[in-house]
């Protein structure tokens, strides 16, 4: 009986070991996938074979019969297909770009339901063995293994929550460009990003689970469609590719309209020169993967020309349209709901659109952000229900006003997923551009924005929520000891730059004629009130220096381009700028504040320094040459620095004594990370002592988003239940109220209320509309 048991006891861990899928170091892994897969998917397995050998050391080969990893796609004949259990292959057939990984009889199988969802599932396996997304573009380490095991019955389907998903690069005349086309690929022509460039692009797209591209359309770059290579090395990694909201047709008007364009950018006035110019773009790309973007505006990012009224902008929007889609129908494809097309209501247009514009129902209607990542419009019902869907193109990185932030990306990552998680729920589910200046150094806050395009519910799905996600990132880029700590750190990099980007630390503004906005000067801020930032930013700063010397020699530039450029150069920032302040004041020695903008220099010249030069010129700590960025001029303050403003309370909003209705949603967002969304309806009450005191006022601070039925944002407030007052917050783009707000971010309301010496007093606060989120309350005497 004893030996029984052992025979079956060694047969069961033979059976299972053979079930196992082992990767084992310096040894090679064959790949069985057909020649006739499409272009990308071959792509995507070369990027896996790159992976395997800095992981493993070893080959990963491919043969058309045999091997341990079987690879296709649904329609394709293949092995994967044929392998694959019902169930799963039913399911795949549900979605596009879906991917299915399972270890099966010994075999690992990836099979997508498409050629980008086969893409992505071979991308998958360099995930499970450790290979960053940001292994080239952040020069992510890679730790080698000396194996992996992948147990039979492993499994794993996914498929994407938004369709069409991706980045768009703008303003890129400090970082991308120059960098492209004078140190990767150094190019005779001024301006170039080449396909050497596009395809690093492409690659990191393809790791991130994106599958769209807006190209750099200002004038300082040449047109990606005029750049040879380009187009194919889109085709070649399945990108579909797709332009800006003043380009269309795929045309960058604002780079090529003056090289191939006749006459004036007047539809009104050039209609033939201007559909022509059009067309020869339209018949180039009529066999490519194309987003095609519809309607008109002017040459650069301004009205169109021709129509001086909305009306006249409206009447002839709708011949355009009809032009165009006549075009794409007789060239493209007969049946015109085939073809991907979109309709970017962006400024004027907005308003455009509000009077009852008409887009066809198969078009895609693309929703966006006021520059600074609010929302302007989230779909209503009848927009939910259209065949084309909704979409959101929002920012990371921005040129204009009330100010720039072109340097370092410091958008609230629970700004972003609050606003995009809204915005899907509402129903934008068709595609998610994000603007993301030159790629670096926003590397965090594209992957967080691309995770949940991929899988809406993969934030939620984590025990920690938002914070789980950066932990997983930095603990994957810097190790799990490191995390906990470096969390912490990134929190309060958030937090603080939440409060006043660097790049709006001089207190200047952009684009305003008024040349009081370009002078560097005071913060309406106190001497106490400096001082505590200071300290904050230098605690982070110095952690961060504590942590370099933890670092492994392996994983140095990964963190220098991570993690401490952007801390310690929004430290070193606010440090020249507030000790300038103090300065101006006779509070401190100027040469704190010059020392700081010495070390921002030193800071960007070893980041265009890291790796043997490789990113030389991707960095700029002056973009647009803009004063705030310049060493402070040393000047004497003309009127006294302000005071400190007593209060009889401050609350976060997260510190309420009760809440009536649904329980407030802590989004780890605000001035000190306590702010709460109120559900339409629910009300949260605070507590004062008011003893002795005859009145107050109260000054609710809220998050300066716009009103999600496109209406109103209101709350309401009652003192113990007094007579309610509502009130409404919402602003109007280039408004000056709405640009304090973004330079800010908080909208604030004050209100009056009689409490008669009432000893302890409540303070009720009710969400009339939905979209309110509450910052900080303050008391005032």
């Amino acid at each position: 009986m004893r030996q029984t048991i052992i025979l079956l006891t060694m047969l069961y861990w033979q059976l299972s070991t053979f079930a196992n899928v082992t990767f084992t170091a310096n040894k090679p892994i064959a790949i069985a996938i057909n020649s006739n897969e499409p272009e990308v998917v071959h792509t995507a397995i070369n990027m896996f074979s790159d992976d395997y050998q800095r992981v493993f050391n070893g080959i990963a080969k491919t043969d058309s019969k045999k091997g341990t990893i079987i690879v296709g796609t649904l329609g394709m004949n293949s092995v994967a297909e044929k392998m694959a259990d019902a169930t799963d292959l039913l399911e795949l057939n549900q979605h596009e770009e879906a991917f299915l990984v399972t270890v099966k009889k010994g075999k690992l199988l990836v099979l997508g339901s498409d050629k980008r969802g086969t893409a992505y599932g071979i991308l998958e396996l360099s995930r499970i063995i450790g290979v960053s997304p940001w292994v080239w573009w952040a020069d992510a380490s890679v730790e080698p293994k000396a194996s992996l095991v992948l147990k039979e019955g492993f499994r794993t389907l996914q498929h994407p929550s938004v369709a069409r998903r991706g980045i768009f690069i703008n303003d890129e005349d400090w970082g991308l460009m120059p960098w492209s086309s004078m140190t990767y690929e150094p190019s005779d022509v001024k301006g170039r990003i080449g396909p050497k460039t596009h395809a690093r692009i492409f690659e990191l797209l393809l790791r991130l689970r994106a599958n769209t591209f807006w190209p750099a359309m200002h004038s300082c770059s040449e047109a990606f469609y005029l750049t040879p290579g380009n187009k194919e090395v889109a085709d070649k990694y399945g990108i579909y590719v797709g332009t800006s909201h003043c380009e269309p047709m795929m045309r960058n008007t604002n780079a090529e309209w003056k090289l191939t364009g006749t006459g004036e950018y007047n539809y009104l006035t050039n209609r033939y020169n201007v559909l022509k110019f059009w067309e020869e773009r339209v018949t180039r790309l009529a066999g490519s993967d194309n987003i095609y973007t519809l309607g008109i505006r002017g040459v650069h990012d301004s009205k169109m020309l021709g129509a001086n009224t909305l009306q006249e902008q409206k009447d002839a929007i709708n011949k355009i349209i009809k032009d165009q889609r006549d075009m794409i129908t007789r060239i493209v494809n007969p049946d015109v709901t085939k073809v991907s097309q979109v309709f970017i209501p962006y400024k004027e247009v907005l308003d455009v659109y509000r009077m009852g514009l008409q887009v066809p129902d198969d078009v895609t209607l693309m929703w966006t952000d006021d520059n600074y990542g609010y929302i302007r419009h989230f779909p209503d019902s009848t927009e939910r229900a259209r065949k084309g869907g909704n979409g959101i193109y929002n920012h990371v990185s921005y040129w204009g006003r009330p100010h720039d932030y072109l340097w370092l990306a410091t958008n609230h990552p629970a700004l972003v997923h609050y606003q995009m998680k809204l915005a899907y729920n509402k129903g934008a589910r068709e595609m998610w551009i994000l603007n993301v200046g030159d790629i670096k150094p926003a590397e965090y806050l594209i992957e967080l924005h691309m995770d949940m395009a991929w899988n809406i519910t993969a934030i939620e799905g984590n025990k920690q929520g938002l914070e789980g996600h950066l932990r997983n990132f930095l603990a994957r880029e810097f190790g799990n000891d490191h995390a906990d700590e470096l969390l912490q750190v990134m929190n309060e990099y958030y937090r603080l730059a939440y409060i006043r980007k660097p790049e709006f630390m001089g207190n200047t503004r952009t684009e305003e004629r008024d040349p009081i906005y370009r002078e560097v000067k005071d913060l309406p801020w106190s001497e106490n009130y400096i001082r505590t930032r200071i300290n904050e930013y230098e605690s982070i700063a110095a952690k961060v220096s504590a942590l370099t010397a933890q670092m492994p020699t392996a994983a140095h530039d990964a963190w220098f381009q991570l993690i401490e450029y952007p801390v310690r150069g929004a430290a070193e920032m606010n440090r020249k700028l507030m000790y300038a302040q103090l300065a101006r004041h006779g509070k401190a020695d100027w040469q704190l504040s010059d020392a700081a903008y010495d070390t921002i220099v030193a800071l960007t010249n070893r980041y265009n320094s890291l790796n043997n030069g490789k990113w030389n010129r991707m960095m700029d700590y002056r973009p647009r040459r803009l004063a705030m960025f310049d060493r402070v001029p040393r000047a004497e303050a003309e009127k006294p620095m302000v005071a400190d403003i007593p209060c009889a309370a401050l609350f976060n909003g997260n510190e309420y004594k009760s809440f009536d209705g649904q329980k407030p949603i802590e989004l780890g967002l605000g001035y000190q990370r306590g702010g709460i969304a109120l559900m339409q309806g629910s009300s949260v009450t605070y507590q004062v002592d008011a003893t002795n005191i005859d009145s107050i006022k109260v000054e609710v601070a809220l998050m300066p988003n716009h009103p999600v039925d496109g209406k109103n944002i209101r709350y309401a407030i009652s003192v113990n239940n007094d007579s309610t007052q509502v009130i409404d917050y919402r602003t109007f783009d280039r408004s000056e109220e709405w640009k304090i707000n973004m330079l800010t971010n908080q909208a604030i309301r004050t209100t009056k209320h009689t409490v008669a010496g009432s000893g302890i007093i409540e303070i009720r606060i009710t969400a009339v509309d939905e979209g309110v989120v509450v910052d900080q309350v303050r008391v005032v005497k």
